[in-house]
């Protein structure tokens, strides 16, 4: 062995080793064995958390955004990290869907639509109008919040407040 180190934020052991006959290097990790997480689907049914699923769904969602893999992947540890954090094993797929969606509210709001259509299933255009409408909502609601707690008024800036 040649080297030795975590990954994936500790849940996994990357070596690097090396064979003593030809000299070829390579690397091999190693995860902790937890006892296996399943989804529960809104239809019932019940099938093995697919990480390569939730990857490629994220993926998808913000194809063409300023959204890098590596962002995407640390997304898809965080939320697995908080999978496993829960007691349970089986998990409702609303759950990993609303885990997802937080994490993309904040990230990108394009993706976060994009995602929430496919996830809660839009069926016209009038929920996807919603959804954008309660998005710009909360972000001035949370801009709101920002001038109050740092003191930044309407009348310090110059601008007229709204009504």
């Amino acid at each position: 062995m040649v080297d030795s180190r975590t990954s994936r934020a500790g849940r996994a052991i990357r070596r690097r080793r090396e064979c003593l006959g030809c000299g070829f290097r390579f690397t091999t990790y190693e995860h902790i064995e937890q006892e296996e997480l399943t989804i529960r689907k809104s239809t019932g049914a019940i099938e093995p958390f697919d990480r390569a699923k939730l990857l490629k769904s994220i993926g998808i969602a913000c194809a063409k955004r300023p959204v890098s893999l590596v962002r995407i992947e640390e997304m898809v540890d965080q939320v697995e990290e908080e999978l496993e954090g829960l007691d349970e094993r089986e998990v409702s797929s609303q759950q990993v869907g609303e885990l997802v969606m937080a994490q993309l509210r904040a990230l990108d709001q394009v993706a976060y639509v994009r995602f929430a259509s496919v996830y809660r299933n839009f069926q016209d255009t009038t929920e996807f109008m919603e959804e954008v409408r309660e998005l710009v909502n909360r972000a001035r609601y949370e801009a709101r919040g920002q001038q109050e707690m740092f003191g930044d008024s309407a009348e310090e800036s110059g601008e007229e407040a709204e009504t």
